[in-house]
Formats: structure tokens, C-alpha cells, sequence
């Protein structure tokens, strides 16, 4: 289960990101997860996904 609060939500996916997913994608596909959702959830905070860092910044 992925964390609902936005700020909780950055850090879990920026780490799951560098330590254990190659893409956005691919994080989401392993944990069920919408990619759009977490975008948007994460947009709020004015962050955006940057796949040649692969991470949010």
C-alpha cells in the first residue's frame, strides 16, 4: 500500500525509485498503484516525474 499523504507519498516513491524501480511504470505496475494518481497527487506539491533522473523533483 502506497502512503496518501503527498509529502509521505514524495519520499516513498523517490526511495522506492532509487533503490529498487528502474521507472515510474514500473513501480506502479509492482504495486498496483495508477501512475496518473500518483502524478497528480504529487503535482499538488509541484513536483514532477523526470525519467532520466527517475525521480521526482
Amino acid at each position: 500500500m502506497i502512503p496518501k499523504d503527498p509529502v509521505i507519498l514524495l519520499s516513498f516513491i523517490n526511495t522506492k525509485l532509487r533503490d529498487e524501480y528502474a521507472s515510474l511504470s514500473d513501480l506502479c505496475a509492482a504495486l498496483d498503484a495508477d501512475e496518473a494518481s500518483v502524478m497528480a497527487a504529487l503535482a499538488s506539491l509541484d513536483y514532477r516525474y523526470d525519467p532520466q533522473r527517475n525521480q521526482f523533483v
